[in-house]
């Protein structure tokens, strides 16, 4: 599609050329920007990235619900072997699935068991995505609504819904409501919408009284560039005290990874 070659945009990112290029300047802006992230791939990819960005870099790997893989078994290994952290970034909203399908269940019972945060995708994929990649991709899995069951079943689970369920705002702001133990982070929103879309979308979740459930994501994907560009998304935000930056960028996701401070 020619919006991926020639995007309408006056700052274009510029995507890296090969995997090492990509790791190498991610990593050169993780440390110049005061990063700890949490990195979702492929374990192979994933030890590659924690070797070179040790402390800086926190695990983590998805599971496919379609196609069983990792299975059950699988994940539990990585976790008692400290290959990953959390179990993200789950794509199944690209497959069709809704969060409370059956197939995730026992994912979500296991990472309840053993206490390993859940992050997965409700939300935006690229315009159009339907049409040239995910075939069953559908926006009204978006609604973080579709989560009210599997909390309710698994109240200990830590969850968090990534790209904040854009655009369904008001699910968003009833499923924060009716559970406290769910957050939500500003992936790919932060960084690749008009800012005042952006900037309306998350001052509505703040003003409904959920600032401290809000966590920072970049989802840079192939733009290492695109995490400074999210960072500077909140930095720069007119309408955020100091204090809820702070909370956006490093405390919020600080308490639910319980990360060292």
């Amino acid at each position: 599609m020619s919006f991926v070659k020639h995007p309408p945009c006056e700052s274009p990112l510029q995507s890296a050329s090969t995997d090492e290029e990509l790791m190498q300047r991610t990593l050169k802006i993780v440390r110049s920007r005061n990063v700890t992230a949490l990195a979702s791939g492929p374990p192979e990819v994933i030890a590659k990235w924690k070797e070179a960005g040790g402390e800086r870099i926190l695990p983590a790997t998805p599971f496919d619900p379609k196609a069983g893989k990792p299975t059950v078994a699988e994940l539990r290994q990585m976790v008692t072997s400290k290959q990953v952290v959390a179990f993200a970034e789950v794509g199944q909203q690209y497959d069709g699935i809704p969060a409370n399908d059956p197939r995730m269940e026992p994912y979500y019972a296991l990472a309840e068991e053993l206490d390993v945060p859940v992050g997965i995708h409700m939300g935006p994929g690229p315009p159009g995505a339907t049409y040239f990649f995910a075939p069953d991709y559908r926006m009204r899995f978006s609604s973080l609504l579709l989560l009210e069951d599997v909390l309710a079943r698994h109240p200990k689970l830590r969850l968090w819904a990534m790209h904040a369920g854009w655009p369904l705002g008001d699910d968003a702001i009833g499923a924060l409501y009716a559970h406290p133990q769910l957050y939500v982070d500003i992936g790919i929103i932060d960084y690749a919408f008009p800012r005042k879309e952006f900037y309306g979308y998350l001052q509505r979740l703040i003003d409904a009284g959920f600032e401290n459930r809000i966590m920072f994501g970049s989802d840079e994907m192939v733009w290492p560039d695109a995490l400074s560009a999210a960072i500077d998304s909140i930095q720069n935000a007119p309408s955020l005290t100091p204090a809820q930056k702070r909370d956006i960028l490093y405390n919020n996701a600080a308490r639910f990874l319980r990360l060292k401070q």
